[in-house]
């Protein structure tokens, strides 16, 4: 996938016909389900949507339907020119739309949501550098419950094109804060009763043998190298997923989703 720069710059080639919504203020979002998703979210992002000619599903009358009631505009393009907006190795499904950039919320104003929540849960990314991973673990988040999920601003993925793919839209409906300072951010939690537990394929403690029905931050490492030192041993506790065949790990993604909905089975049971 390219950056954010070359694709500003693959955009000022658009066809005439979407030309006028691109600018570097712009994401694309392709695919059918993550442009209704971002429809139905209601965020107001949205600037401007094209669709293939040829598309007369159910899915893109109800892509036409929800932005005439959201005031988007949407186009009927050749495919041909939708191919031209996008990398030839991306699968678009003839949807395209053009948003605004991701506006990432306010680190303490999300920590915040915990104060009345008993059952808050964060995710805390550290490091994490593939953009389908980051689409995953967010997808993944917010179909758990999750209150919200922290990215550091420096070394990592942010909120690109193929992230927001990933997602399937869940990047719409989930809150998202980026943090300059990831060992602050983790005293801040703790200060706001908040447990900070790191996922470490060397700890003791199995993933199963901790209470997530508490309020709770689960920091989760890049891929390949895990949490960094300090990260590790500013965290209150780290659990380990036991693996029983001869990979060393999982996929981050993956073990996103086996912690995630541990923590999910523990606090429904004790609801």
């Amino acid at each position: 996938m390219p950056t954010k720069k070359q694709s500003v710059n693959r955009y000022r080639s658009a066809p005439p016909s979407v030309d006028a919504a691109l600018d570097k203020e712009t994401l694309i979002v392709y695919g059918v389900m993550p442009v209704l998703e971002a429809l139905r979210s209601g965020s107001g992002r949205i600037r401007k949507i094209a669709v293939s000619d040829n598309r007369r599903d159910r899915r893109t009358l109800e892509i036409f339907d929800l932005a005439k009631k959201s005031g988007v505009p949407v186009n009927r393009i050749a495919r041909r020119e939708l191919d031209e907006i996008l990398p030839d190795s991306v699968n678009h499904q003839g949807v395209v739309a053009f948003v605004r950039t991701a506006e990432y919320c306010d680190a303490s104003d999300l920590i915040k949501k915990a104060a009345d929540d008993p059952l808050a849960m964060f995710v805390l990314l550290d490091g994490i550098e593939d953009p389908r991973n980051l689409g995953a673990i967010v997808r993944t988040a917010e179909c758990a419950g999750v209150t919200g999920i922290f990215l550091p601003e420096r070394r990592a993925v942010g909120l690109t094109e193929n992230a927001v793919k990933s997602s399937a839209g869940a990047v719409e409906h989930i809150d998202i804060a980026k943090v300059k300072n990831q060992n602050q951010l983790i005293d801040e939690l703790k200060a706001n009763g908040i447990w900070v537990v790191g996922a470490a394929g060397d700890a003791d403690m199995d993933y199963t043998e901790w209470d997530f029905s508490r309020k709770t931050a689960l920091v989760l490492g890049s891929e390949g190298r895990g949490l960094h030192r300090l990260t590790a041993e500013k965290c209150d506790i780290l659990v380990k997923i036991p693996v029983m065949g001869k990979i060393g790990s999982l996929n981050v993604s993956v073990a996103a989703g086996v912690l995630l909905y541990e923590a999910a089975r523990q606090r429904k049971s004790k609801n």
